[in-house]
């Protein structure tokens, strides 16, 4: 769409549509460098799939870390992003987004004064520069009455806000703490406009191809938002597009998603691709095992304590401790290799029937039993049965990993030999990892590949300047967060690289509009 000078409905420097975690950051980088800056939400709520983020953000070498006392650096992190990224992405994009991570966390604690936190959460990836205890860091909480009459304002909780539970305001933590404090932050700039129920329909570019400008709705009316300096698009990706999954990712639904159904449907690659945007990875999200639920949505699951999981053919197929991205793969590609979208989550009754996993909200036995997504049997073969099992297939794979229990030792997968499955189980060896299944009762859940969005959209240079198809950037066009396709690729190197990689471009991407763009390689700063 283009417009001509004059026909605007209001003016700002930067507009910045949506309002997760890099989309408020950004507008609070722009705010605070004096840019009159309107933030659009098209929903009712600010956060995003953000808010339902554990809220870690990863970026190697900064003041925080130091602070709490862990030994790391840039260069360190470098190191490891690269052994698992690669050249996927481009190396000077990798770069912007590691050299310029410490100037973000300065940002954060000296100009929005955000408290923060280093808490232990391990790397990934088994690879040089790794570190064991993870590199991230953490919004301190934030009391409901502290944000005070923002808190209805602010994105609930995942089980609020998909499962019916009983909203808890009352303290504000990891992503939603984030998105609290950044709102509250935006409120006392006298610059930043933040908008909600007001959606992004359509960028306005002039006759020279230059994005001026977004065409909003608001209710049923239609208005546009001049952006002098530019637009940043963090408006999520389109994990809850059912006819994206199923064209670029092969997924048969999209309500297996930890997003809010009426996020992330796909308006932002949408408007890059009628701009003439490049588009990469959007054969990926960040990928997790999920426990399905009797109303259709699924919850994020990890740090599965006991029991194995299985296809829909009863057959083990990878190491269940593995970092939930990793072992979500291994889901994709059985279901690629024609084993179906049917998973069964197999344990005993050795924690009094309780669930042997991390899962928010921690799922209601005799709810899911009536809906068919919990099944407790006597026997292997009862349970088999129940679920539509080949009895002496998962009898196998049952007799099979209790080997392995015996011995101490996964010989197929090896569970537990790494530290990051070992993290979830207070465990300091493999052997304490392999409890064999047994017992008067052994139970199966059903499990199914979520997500935690989706991953690919517009290609971005280091300054978060969107790249057309030409491969020039686009002028007056940033993305940032799940918008773009990310900084690491096919990889996911660490708790917090979604919401570190976002805030940072974003952070650059302000840099760039104000006419001060940052470097890729600063000198180094002494502390």
């Amino acid at each position: 769409m283009t417009t001509q000078a004059g026909t605007f409905d209001a003016e700002f420097d930067v507009v910045v549509v949506g309002s997760g975690v890099a989309a408020l950051f950004g507008a609070a980088a722009a705010a605070s460098r004096g840019l009159s800056t309107c933030l659009v939400e098209k929903t009712d709520r600010f956060g995003g799939t953000s808010a339902y983020s554990g809220g870690a953000v990863w970026l190697p070498g900064n003041a925080v870390l130091a602070r709490d006392g862990l030994e790391d650096s840039v260069d360190t992190g470098r190191t490891y992003f690269r052994a698992v990224v690669g050249d996927r992405t481009d190396h000077d994009l990798q770069d912007a987004y590691l050299n310029t991570g410490p100037m973000v966390v300065d940002f954060l604690q000296d100009t929005l004064g955000i408290p923060t936190r280093f808490q232990a959460f391990p790397d990934y990836f088994d690879a040089p520069g790794r570190q064991e205890v993870g590199r991230s860091i953490y919004p301190k909480p934030i009391k409901g009455e502290e944000v005070g009459e923002r808190t209805g304002d602010i994105r609930s909780s995942v089980p609020s806000d998909q499962f019916g539970s009983p909203e808890d305001t009352a303290r504000l933590e990891g992503g939603r703490a984030w998105v609290a404090r950044l709102v509250l932050a935006l409120d006392g700039m006298e610059s930043a406009e933040l908008w909600l129920s007001t959606a992004a329909e359509r960028l306005i570019r002039d006759d020279d191809g230059r994005v001026v400008g977004v065409e909003v709705r608001e209710g049923s009316g239609l208005r546009s938002i001049r952006a002098r300096r530019g637009v940043l698009v963090a408006a999520g990706g389109f994990e809850r597009s059912t006819e994206l999954r199923r064209r670029w990712q092969r997924m048969p639904t999209s309500d297996w998603s930890a997003s809010h159904p009426d996020t992330g449907s796909g308006d932002a690659v949408r408007m890059f691709d009628e701009v003439g945007a490049r588009l990469d990875l959007l054969d990926q999200s960040w990928w997790c095992p999920a426990t399905l639920f009797p109303n259709g949505h699924a919850a994020f699951t990890l740090g599965f304590r006991s029991g194995i999981i299985v296809d829909g053919a009863g057959r083990r197929f990878a190491n269940e401790l593995l970092p939930y991205d990793q072992m979500g793969r291994r889901m994709h590609a059985r279901m690629d290799d024609g084993a179906g979208e049917e998973f069964w989550f197999v344990f005993d009754d050795s924690e009094a029937g309780g669930y042997p996993a991390i899962c928010v909200p921690a799922p209601d036995p005799e709810q899911l039993r009536a809906a068919g997504l919990w099944h407790t049997a006597a026997t292997i073969g009862e349970l088999a049965q129940a679920i539509g099992i080949d009895p002496d297939v998962l009898a196998e794979s049952v007799t099979r990993f209790n080997g392995h229990a015996a011995q101490g030792r996964d010989d197929d997968f090896g569970r537990g030999e790494d530290p990051y499955g070992r993290f979830f189980l207070g465990a300091s060896t493999a052997e304490e990892c392999l409890r064999p299944l047994g017992g008067d009762r052994l139970h199966a859940v059903r499990l199914v590949l979520g997500d935690l969005g989706t991953k690919g959209g517009a290609v971005i240079d280091p300054n978060g300047a969107v790249v057309g198809t030409d491969g020039a950037p686009i002028p007056g066009l940033y993305a940032a967060g799940n918008s773009s396709a990310s900084v690491s690729g096919e990889a996911y190197p660490g708790p917090g690289v979604p919401l570190g990689s976002g805030m940072t471009m974003a952070f650059r991407a302000v840099a760039d509009m104000a006419g001060k763009p940052l470097p890729v390689n600063p000198a180094p700063v002494a502390r």
